[in-house]
């Protein structure tokens, strides 16, 4: 990310580069606020994903103003989008499982940044 002041920052998450997007155009700087939140939302309900959630919200607006903009009705595609994501959801659910304590290092590793010394100690505090 470009600074104002000091040097560029090399970031890897989501949340921080959608938090530094302001665009000149009101119109275009609404999606970037949709965005914004989506990755927000996402760094506070799982602190994790929110790459993700950025790409997922950028590609969500930009196929939603194409098929508005060739006459789909807005009130038809927000339901469609709310009732696939609860499908999602759903299916999610059904084909999770829960961490085995062996696991739980490296997940807490790949979280931190590929930090297999903190991945440890998180996974140390939690068995506790």
């Amino acid at each position: 990310l470009e600074s104002k002041y000091g040097s560029p920052k090399i970031v890897n998450d989501g949340v921080t580069v959608a938090k530094e997007v302001e665009l000149e155009d009101p119109v275009e700087n609404i999606g970037a606020k949709l965005v914004r939140q989506a990755a927000s939302k996402t760094n506070d309900l799982a602190g994790d994903g929110t790459t993700t959630s950025v790409v997922l919200a950028q590609g969500l607006i930009a196929e939603g103003v194409k098929v508005v903009a060739a006459g789909a009705n807005p009130v038809q595609i927000t339901r469609g989008i709310e009732k696939t994501s609860k499908a999602l959801v759903s299916e999610l659910k059904f084909i999770s499982k829960e961490i085995e304590d062996s696991e739980l290092a490296d997940v807490a590793a790949v979280s931190a940044g590929n930090d297999y010394e903190i991945g440890n100690m998180i996974a140390e505090a939690m068995s506790k």
